[in-house]
């Protein structure tokens, strides 16, 4: 429950912060299935803007997707989780780093196999 009102008030958040948003935006649809005393919980909703959203959590972890469109024009997919090992995003939005160097990828290699011999000592 503590989850789904954060989730709840970041979003509104993200929504009353933004400048680019449609103010005169209406909700198109909302579901909500409060959570059950095992912490299970769902929510969707779409807006006339086309902001779409969808989230389904448990005490373990979290499941969900946001569809907008940037003030760029661009369409925003985000799908996330979130368990006990932190939030997990995806999006084809997202900085991705660069590949490891070959280089880097055989020196590591060659540690690996080589490990260092302590001396011992005397």
């Amino acid at each position: 429950m503590l989850k789904h009102l954060i989730c709840v008030a970041l979003c509104l958040l993200t929504f009353v912060c933004a400048d680019n948003i449609d103010k005169n935006a209406e909700i198109r649809s909302f579901q909500s299935d409060a959570s059950d005393a095992e912490g299970n919980y769902q929510f969707s909703y779409e807006t006339s803007n086309g902001i779409q959203r969808q989230e389904a959590g448990s005490l373990a972890g979290v499941r969900g997707s946001l569809n907008y469109v940037s003030p760029e024009g661009e369409r925003i997919s985000l799908s996330y989780t979130a368990d006990e090992e932190g939030f997990h995003p995806t999006g084809d939005h997202l900085p991705t780093p660069p590949p490891v160097p070959a280089y880097v990828l055989r020196a590591l290699e060659y540690i690996r196999a080589h490990p260092p011999q302590l001396k011992e000592e005397q």
